[in-house]
Formats: C-alpha cells, structure tokens, sequence
C-alpha cells in the first residue's frame, strides 16, 4: 500500500440520454476523454447512469409502468459487451480508472450495476446494489456479498457502494476493514428535493472522516425539458428536481473542490494520501481505534448462485467469513 502519492481525480455530475444506452454511452467516453486532458488518474460516474436512472419507478404505480420497465430491460447493459468494451478501451487510452454505475442485464433481470476499470483497461470489479431501496425494488433484484471488495487500483485501493447501501453501516464497514483509500459514492440525482441534497452531504462527509479516507461521489442530473419526457404532470415534475451533490471530500471531513449541486460539470481535485494518515495516526476506527474483542464483522463474500455442483470441489457455497479489523 502506497501511503505517499497525490492522485487527481474527477467526479462528474452529467444528464444521460434519456432512453438510450448508446446515446449515453457516447456521453460517458467524452466525459472520459475530458477529463484526461485535465490530467485525470480516477473519474467517477453517477448510479446507473447507463442507459439512465428509472425515475419512472418513483413516480408510476406498478400497474401503470410495465411499458417503461420493458423499455429499460431494452437498453440496459450486458457484461461483457460493446459498452463495456468502449469503456474498457478508453479506460486503457487515457490510462484512467473508471467507475461507472450501469443498469446490467443478466437473462430475465435487471440489477443496479457498479463496475470499475483499472487504468490498463481491466474489468476488475462488477458489483450489483445488496438491497434497491423502496420503489427501486420492483426493477432491480439482489446483489450477495461478494462485490464488499476493496480492490488495488492504479489509484490505491478503492471501495465503492450505491445510493442508501451507505445507511448500512455494516456494508460501510466491510470496506472500512479492507482500508479503502478512496471511496467512490453514486447516487441518482434529481430526485426528492433539497433534502436528498442535505442527506448526500451528511452521508459522504461522515463515512470520510469515520474511514479516514477519501470520498469521490458523483449525481446525474437531469434538466428541466428531460423531466418533461418522464411525465408531464407538474406536481409529479417536482420530485425529480434538486437532490444533486457531486462532490469529492478528503479524510477530515471537508470538501477539496466546490461540488455541484446544479447542471452539468466535473468536481476535480487532488487527492494527497499523506492526508489519510494525518486522519488515522488520531482515529483509526480499524485499526489503533478499535476493539475486536469486544466487537467485529462477520460476511459472507462469496458469490451466490441457484444450483451447486457436487462435482465441484469447492461449492459456490461459503461458509461465512470473519473479517477482522486488527493488522
């Protein structure tokens, strides 16, 4: 682990192209190939921003958003596939790492998808949400555990979660254990108000000081003709606006960019990793902080599956894993 460097990163808050995956993904490259002439080493995309968000599931009651749900399955991403390749490939060009939030479709169902790239273009991680939140629920099944991975990066080690997995704080902490340097957040963006705004703050500030490292977090955003095409009542209208707060925060807690709360952009900012130890050598929450004999995490990371091999001799089927936070 590299604990002197200075990495320069980007969060970008970005409207997608409503209903198309390939529209969107041409936006997700430019964006990329921006912000390399910006000399950026680590970019962050908002949650599921290809093809797009399902606002419509916030708005629509089930009986009402069957013609929206088939349309996503329609544009939603495979892994592998052309997107994920075109990524890849620009990921490798401006020798970047990438973190992008996809709608993934795997046979008959729809997930919400974190996918990260290192800076030669490798697939190193695909993570899918643990538990979609309220109405997200009718669109998106069930990650497992398996994706509470803190990865070595070109950057550092990096750990990522969607949207409210940050109000679990055992999901946080699981990341926290593996010592994430830099934690990359997505949320939807335009969506409930100021509130939404406030929360994200309170939320991305919080697990950087608890952590002790680095937050990267990214809002799409979604201008007013656009919400037009998602529905056209006025009253349902102002629930998709406000709610954005792209941003990147360091280990004490405080904003190192402005961030942005409206329009399209990038919050850019170096990120110093002496920083991280100025934090932790007073409140290592896993380490000098901590107190494994009184309290500890156990997860089960394995990934799940519907049938097990006999044959097989290991089963997909784990027992759970004790994760320490002692070195």
């Amino acid at each position: 682990m590299t604990y002197s460097r200075t990495v320069r990163a980007a969060a970008v808050q970005i409207s997608p192209v409503l209903f198309s995956r390939d529209g969107t993904t041409e936006k997700v490259l430019n964006a990329i190939a921006s912000a390399a002439t910006e000399g950026v080493q680590l970019i962050v995309f908002p949650e599921t921003l290809i093809p797009y968000y399902p606002y419509f599931s916030f708005i629509q009651p089930p009986v009402l958003m069957g013609k929206e749900h088939m349309r996503l399955y329609e544009e939603a991403v495979t892994v592998p596939s052309p997107v994920t390749d075109a990524v890849s490939s620009a990921a490798r060009a401006s020798e970047m790492v990438v973190v992008l939030g996809i709608n993934e479709r795997d046979q008959g169902s729809l997930y919400n998808t974190q996918l990260i790239f290192d800076a030669d273009g490798t697939l190193l991680l695909k993570r899918r949400k643990i538990t979609p939140t309220y109405h997200e629920r009718m669109i998106w099944g069930q990650g497992d555990g398996s994706g509470l991975k803190v990865l070595d990066t070109a950057v550092g080690k990096l750990g990522c979660l969607a949207c409210w997995e940050h109000y679990n704080p055992l999901a946080r902490f699981a990341l926290m254990a593996q010592h994430e340097q830099i934690h990359c957040a997505q949320f939807p963006g335009s969506l409930v108000g100021q509130i939404f705004t406030d929360q994200i703050e309170v939320t991305i500030r919080h697990h950087a000081l608890e952590a002790g490292c680095f937050v990267v977090n990214a809002t799409s955003w979604l201008s007013p003709e656009q919400i037009g095409q998602i529905t056209t009542d006025e009253t349902l209208q102002r629930v998709l606006k406000g709610g954005c707060n792209t941003a990147i925060i360091g280990p004490e807690g405080n904003h190192l960019c402005s961030p942005i709360t409206e329009g399209e952009g990038m919050a850019i900012a170096a990120l110093d990793f002496s920083l991280i130890t100025k934090r932790k050598r007073m409140m290592d929450s896993v380490g000098h902080y901590a107190r494994p004999d009184l309290m500890k995490l156990q997860i089960d990371l394995s990934e799940k599956h519907l049938t097990d091999s006999n044959n097989s001799k290991a089963s997909v089927f784990t027992q759970p894993l004790q994760l320490e936070v002692t070195d």
